[in-house]
C-alpha cells in the first residue's frame, strides 16, 4: 500500500483546464444533475445502500487561488466539466471557499496572506475570558464575511443562478475557537474554567448559525448540504463542520465543553455532519452523544491522510443508524476494493469517495464497489 505522498500540495486534488462561465454548458449539467438526484434522493429514502463520488477537486481553489473570484469560478467550472467524465451517483458543487478563519473575523481578525498560501489567521486573545470582554460583530458585518456573500453572489450571477452551490467551508465552534485565542490557554481552560470554555463556544455557535442562515438566504433552491469536504446534494440533510480539534480533547472534556455548540449549530441548520482529519476512531463515543447526526466523514486509506481510520470502529458505530459515512479512499483499485470490503455490512448506508486518475479506472471502481455492496 502506498504512503501519503508529501510532495503533493494536495492529495485530494486533480489537475483541472479552467472554464470560463460564458463557455461552460449549463443546460449539460443541469440535466446531468438532475439524473443523478434521482439516486440520491433513493439513498436518503432507504436505511442502507451505497453511492460513489468521483470528488473534482482544484487545489489552487483551496489555498491562494481562492483570494481570486473569478480564477476560483473558473477552476470549479472545469471540475464540474470534468466531473461528467467519471460514472458517479452524486454530483460535484461549486464552493464559496475562503479560508476558515470566516467565524474568526467577528473577532476583529483579519486574514495574513502569505504568498501562494491559503489565508491563515493569528490569535487575538490570550485567554477565554479576554475573548468573552470582545463584543464581536455578525460575520456577515466583517471584511471577511463581505468577501463570502459577495463571492456566492458573484457564483450565482456568473452561472445564472443554475448550478449546485454549498455553503463556504464551515469549522466547528471548538475550531474556531482554537483560532481566536492561544490554543494552549483554551484548551488548559478545559480543565480549569470548563464554564468559560462553554459561554465562549455557545457565542460561536450562534455566530455561526447567523451567518449560514444569511448564506443560506442567498443561495436558495441552490444549496446543496452538507456542504465543504462532504459529498453534497440539494435533497441531502445537514450541516457539516470540521472539527479537527476533537482529538485534543479526552471524550468526557469534548461532550462536556465541546459538544453542547457542535450540536446546537447542527439542530439550527438541519443536522449535525461531522469530519475530521487524521485518526479519530477512538472519538466513537462522541458520535453516539450527538442526537442530530447525519453524516460522519473520515479519511481510510494511507494516501488520503498520514494517519487514516481504522474501518471497523465506524462500521460498528453507524450500521443500522441511517446515519451515512462518507468515506474518502485516494488509492488505487486494489487499496479502493480492500478498503469498501471493510466498510460495507448491510445496514450501512455508505457513501464512497474516489479520486480515480481516469475515467476508465473510475468505471471500474464504480460497478466494482456496487457489487461488493450489492
Amino acid at each position: 500500500m502506498m504512503a501519503f505522498d508529501t510532495t503533493k500540495r494536495d492529495s485530494q486534488a486533480t489537475d483541472i483546464i479552467p472554464v470560463r462561465a460564458d463557455q461552460f454548458d449549463m443546460d449539460r449539467y443541469v440535466a446531468y444533475e438532475s439524473e443523478l438526484l434521482k439516486k440520491t434522493h433513493a439513498f436518503m429514502k432507504s436505511a442502507s445502500g451505497v453511492l460513489v463520488y468521483r470528488r473534482m477537486r482544484a487545489a489552487d481553489v483551496f489555498s491562494a487561488g481562492c483570494r481570486d473570484v473569478r480564477r476560483s469560478l473558473e477552476l470549479q467550472l472545469g471540475c464540474l466539466q470534468k466531473s461528467m467524465d467519471f460514472n458517479a451517483d452524486i454530483p460535484n458543487f461549486l464552493e464559496p471557499w475562503y479560508g476558515i478563519g470566516v467565524c474568526a473575523s467577528a473577532y476583529g481578525i483579519d486574514y495574513i496572506w502569505n504568498e501562494g498560501q491559503a489565508p491563515a489567521v493569528a490569535p487575538a486573545f490570550d485567554t477565554v475570558h479576554e475573548a468573552l470582554q470582545y463584543s464581536p460583530s455578525p460575520i456577515a458585518e466583517t471584511t471577511i464575511g463581505k468577501d463570502v456573500m459577495n463571492m456566492i453572489d458573484y457564483f450565482l450571477n456568473q452561472t445564472k443562478g443554475k448550478l449546485p452551490i454549498s455553503f463556504t467551508d464551515a469549522q466547528s465552534p471548538l475550531n474556531v475557537s482554537t483560532m481566536i485565542v492561544n490554543n494552549t490557554n483554551l484548551l488548559m481552560d478545559t480543565l480549569l474554567d470548563p464554564d468559560a470554555v462553554r459561554a465562549f463556544l455557545d457565542i460561536l455557535a450562534d455566530l455561526t448559525i447567523d451567518f449560514a442562515q444569511k448564506q443560506q438566504a442567498l443561495i436558495g433552491d441552490c444549496l446543496v448540504n452538507p456542504g465543504h469536504g462532504f459529498a453534497s446534494a440539494r435533497n441531502f440533510e445537514g450541516y457539516g463542520q470540521s472539527d479537527d480539534n476533537i482529538v485534543m480533547l479526552s471524550n468526557e472534556q469534548y461532550i462536556d465543553c465541546a459538544l453542547p455548540s457542535f450540536e446546537k449549530v447542527g439542530q439550527k441548520l438541519g443536522g449535525a455532519v461531522l469530519h475530521s482529519c487524521g485518526n479519530w476512531s477512538d472519538k466513537i463515543p462522541v458520535l453516539r452523544e450527538i442526537n442530530t447526526l447525519r453524516m460522519v466523514d473520515a479519511a481510510f486509506s494511507a494516501e488520503t491522510d498520514p494517519h487514516p481510520n481504522p474501518a471497523l470502529p465506524f462500521v460498528d458505530a453507524l450500521v443500522n443508524t441511517g446515519i451515512v459515512l462518507n468515506a474518502r479512499i485516494v488509492g488505487g483499485l486494489d487499496v479502493i476494493e480492500k478498503t469498501v470490503r471493510t466498510l460495507w455490512r448491510p445496514g450501512m448506508k455508505l457513501i464512497v469517495v474516489t479520486y480515480c486518475s481516469t475515467p476508465e479506472e473510475q468505471e471500474r471502481a464504480y460497478h466494482l464497489i456496487h457489487e461488493i455492496c450489492s
